[in-house]
């Protein structure tokens, strides 16, 4: 058991006085950055890179683990609280984390994004350490026509499950496929829908879209109500910092299924944990149809604890897919590569031999981040839902006033500022008719990645259609796509004719 054996002398270096000093500061700093709209894990990465050029490359990269685990929270506190999230990935845990909140709930739904969050951290941690080989061999089974059933499997899905009526969730579905049309396409070169303007020839930035989408689609939204009952409604917190044991027991099952989804997609190359995320929150949300649990839409606990373990769950498998192939696969990832070349590192197999005490004190970093984080932020989820208590007024011009200033600093463009006031005027006409964003959001970040597999497919094969079921697991993802359609369209047909007997 060497990895136990190697594991220990990584503990041994990171739990010195000056090495846990920076585990803290990395989380409490990843937390902070998290937390402001437009900003995340990667973004606080990328802003500390050179804040560690003074500190020895064990130091720098024990704060970089606590960056990234301390931003996925970050990220999802402004997502509950304020439906804001900092970054793509805690999309899916808002929906139902946000709806918790305005219920009072914001404690408890903020402890089981914590807890979630070290389930999957832990438990991923614990696999990267024993199979990181093995788990990045997976990477290779998938290819073109894979990565593509990958991508439609989530459209569906996710379209399917948001909304009462699929033919809404398509629709929605195909307003994120026509705003990632925007930009050049990778493979011919062209221009398409940039209206000649070269500041979008790279697409409408992600960021951009997620702000507009759910902060200034929100911040409209609530002011179309000033001076209505609703306008006047505030926003309770009981502030119980535990969950009851009724919510633990709904949680834990979440919590596990979550991993489980999230721990695959680390070392496979989808872009980050937007995937997996979706994915557990569509299975919550079947799993809860099936039993007849009308909860989800109202705030229901399986539908953060799923996607925040499914987040941190991908966030740790990547980590040991970087550091076993030198394969960045999120974009937090990329940039903590290049924090490794910055140091004459090379990620990959040779580096557990060149570099074994940085790579171990690395590994163990995580549990201890993890720890940390959930000492930190477990007993400050009261205070943290205190925010809902600031009035509305002065709660929604800092949430706009954060949201412009992230969506800036992260380009720099004025374009970018009207573009995230013309996608937020968008989110509130879909509030004002009833299309759930989820599909937007998931269109914009997965259609570039379904567009450039089919094409590939297809290049691959000559033109010949057969190769997009020519292999196991693409059959496997449509059957099972095609079987869970089914049997929601036949449940919520057996709903309504119910309700039309009672009725």
């Amino acid at each position: 058991m060497d990895q136990l054996a190697n594991l220990g002398q990584g503990f041994l270096t990171v739990l010195t006085p000056m090495n846990m000093l920076w585990v803290f500061v990395g989380a409490l700093l990843g937390t902070a950055v998290g937390v402001l709209p437009g900003l995340g894990s990667a973004m606080a990465v990328a802003l500390l890179l050179p804040v560690t050029f003074s500190l020895d490359p064990i130091g720098a990269f024990i704060m970089f683990a606590g960056v990234l685990f301390g931003g996925l929270f970050g990220d999802s506190i402004s997502g509950i609280l304020m439906n804001t999230p900092g970054n793509s990935t805690a999309i899916a845990g808002s929906i139902e984390g946000h709806r918790m909140a305005k219920s009072g709930r914001a404690a408890q739904a903020l402890a089981t994004s914590a807890i979630g969050a070290f389930v999957g951290g832990i438990v991923s941690s614990i696999l990267v350490v024993f199979f990181a080989p093995s788990l990045a061999q997976l990477a290779t089974l998938f290819g073109p026509a894979e990565y593509l059933a990958l991508a439609v499997f989530a459209f569906v899905a996710i379209s399917a499950v948001v909304s009462d009526s699929v033919l809404r969730g398509l629709s929605a579905l195909v307003i994120g496929l026509a705003i990632a049309l925007v930009g050049i396409d990778g493979i011919s070169g062209a221009a398409r829908f940039t209206g000649g303007m070269p500041e979008l020839f790279d697409g409408v930035d992600i960021v951009v879209i997620t702000v507009g989408l759910l902060a200034l689609g929100e911040v409209i939204s609530v002011a179309a109500k000033r001076g209505t009952k609703q306008d006047n409604e505030v926003i309770p917190s009981s502030g119980r910092l535990w969950l009851s044991r009724k919510e633990f027991r709904l949680a834990m099952p979440a919590w596990l299924r979550g991993t489980a989804i999230g721990v695959p997609f680390g070392i496979i190359p989808v872009g980050g944990s937007e995937v997996p995320t979706f994915l557990a929150y569509g299975t919550e949300r079947r799993l809860a149809t099936r039993r007849g649990d009308r909860m989800f839409g109202k705030g229901a606990i399986q539908g953060v604890a799923g996607p925040e373990a499914a987040g941190n769950a991908t966030a740790g498998t990547a980590m040991g897919a970087l550091l076993a192939l030198g394969l960045p696969t999120s974009a937090t990832a990329a940039v903590l590569l290049a924090a490794f070349r910055q140091y004459g590192l090379q990620p990959g197999p040779l580096l557990f031999e060149r570099a074994s005490e940085l790579v171990w004190a690395l590994l163990a970093s995580f549990f201890i981040g993890m720890v940390v984080l959930l000492i930190l932020n477990l007993p400050f989820a009261p205070l943290w839902a205190k925010l809902l208590r600031v009035p509305r007024h002065y709660l929604y011009s800092g949430i706009t006033v954060f949201a412009m200033l992230g969506v800036y600093a992260t380009s720099s463009k004025i374009l970018d500022l009207v573009l995230v006031l013309a996608i937020g005027l968008l989110g509130f006409a879909m509030r004002r008719y009833g299309l759930p964003v989820a599909p937007v959001l998931i269109g914009v970040i997965l259609g570039p990645l379904a567009e450039t597999e089919f094409r590939r497919a297809m290049a691959v094969s000559g033109g010949d259609p057969a190769v997009l079921v020519g292999s196991p697991i693409a059959i496997g993802l449509y059957s099972v796509l095609v079987l869970g359609v089914a049997g929601l369209l036949v449940q919520r047909a057996r709903t309504r004719r119910r309700q039309e007997a009672l009725a």
